[in-house]
């Protein structure tokens, strides 16, 4: 999954929807870096910091969806307009080797491939990982994407972790 923050204390948010993640079965595996990146699709809003997190679940996708965008909300993302700022963005990236196609839920995510923000920290903690339907690695799609925008490394992983068990002491 992905996580996105541009408004507010951004690495906070993002250390807060980490947290929020755990339990409710929920488990955090590994967390990317923090990068901080330049905005796509409407560029007259603020840089984001950007990473990927690999979590464990037995919880079907709409489910995790649905836990995913309740913790958006309970952060404060409120959506206004479609690729607007956001205190936090959550993305279900790719599921169990899944592929899944409704209203609601796209697997793996659409514009996965498009976007060095995502593939750059995805690529730090799965370079190998066949996404499905595409039949390329993570790190194949990072070579082949033509996403000219910034991913500037802002935070390693090790950082991250260190934030995360201050913030639950």
């Amino acid at each position: 999954m992905s996580l996105g923050a541009n408004l507010g204390d951004r690495e906070e948010n993002l250390i807060r929807a980490l947290q929020a993640l755990r339990g409710g079965g929920i488990r955090l595996s590994r967390c990317s870096g923090i990068y901080e990146t330049e905005p796509v699709g409407r560029e007259e809003q603020p840089d984001f910091l950007n990473m990927v997190a690999r979590i464990t679940t037995l919880l079907p996708p709409l489910q995790l969806l649905s836990r995913l965008q309740e913790i958006e909300q309970r952060l404060g993302r409120i959506r206004h307009e479609r690729w607007g700022a956001r205190t936090i963005d959550l993305d279900l990236l790719c599921m169990q080797g899944l592929t899944w196609q409704d209203e609601r839920l796209i697997l793996p995510h659409p514009r996965l491939h498009e976007r060095r923000f995502v593939l750059v920290p995805f690529a730090e903690i799965a370079a190998e990982y066949v996404v499905p339907g595409t039949g390329a690695t993570v790190q194949e799609l990072l070579q082949a994407c033509r996403d000219q925008h910034q991913v500037r490394p802002c935070c390693s992983a090790e950082q991250v972790q260190l934030r995360m068990r201050k913030a639950r002491a």
